[in-house]
């Protein structure tokens, strides 16, 4: 009786789990969608910025900045930790930008270092073209051509076929 009740327990914690992380890629879907009420021009420059919490102004962003400004609404400082994982395991993030070491002013602002953050902490999907394959709340990165990488957040809207889920990302136009 001791096993059944151990395992019913561990499955009512099991349906909890799922449940929080449902939640909470619902809520990023949510926090990507309301940065699309902001007006942002693109502005690509390197910026001194704060640390930790450190942000390039509100009117101005990058793709990165989408990913990093729906998890900060949710309390996640992506800076803070792609940062910490950089200092860490540097050798495990791409060599690219001549980088000899960590810049907490700009590592977590390109797509192939975040891209590298999320694969080494998350579920890496196999790429698709069917629209049922993406999640809200599921970070995307694609080549834009010439090795031009972009990131977006997928968000349980629609595309008006219903066919494709919609992503925020900014990619010259803002946030949209």
């Amino acid at each position: 009786m001791k096993k059944i009740y151990i395992f019913l327990l561990l499955f009512v914690i099991s349906l909890a789990t799922v449940a929080q992380e449902i939640n909470f890629y619902k809520r990023l879907s949510d926090a990507a969608l309301e940065l699309t009420k902001d007006k942002v021009t693109y502005d690509p420059r390197y910026y001194s910025i704060p640390y930790p919490n450190g942000d390039v102004a509100p009117n101005i962003g990058v793709c990165t900045d989408v990913i990093i400004r729906a998890y900060r609404k949710l309390g996640i400082d992506l800076q803070k930790k792609i940062h910490e994982d950089m200092k860490s395991n540097f050798s495990k993030y791409p060599k690219l930008f001549n980088a000899k070491g960590t810049d907490k002013n700009i590592d977590h602002r390109r797509v192939p270092n975040q891209a590298t953050f999320f694969s080494r902490f998350g579920t890496v999907k196999k790429i698709s073209d069917k629209g049922e394959d993406y999640l809200p709340g599921d970070i995307v990165t694609w080549d834009l051509g010439n090795g031009i990488r972009h990131v977006g957040i997928v968000t349980d809207r629609m595309s008006t076929d219903k066919k494709r889920p919609l992503i925020v990302h900014n990619i010259g136009s803002g946030q949209v």
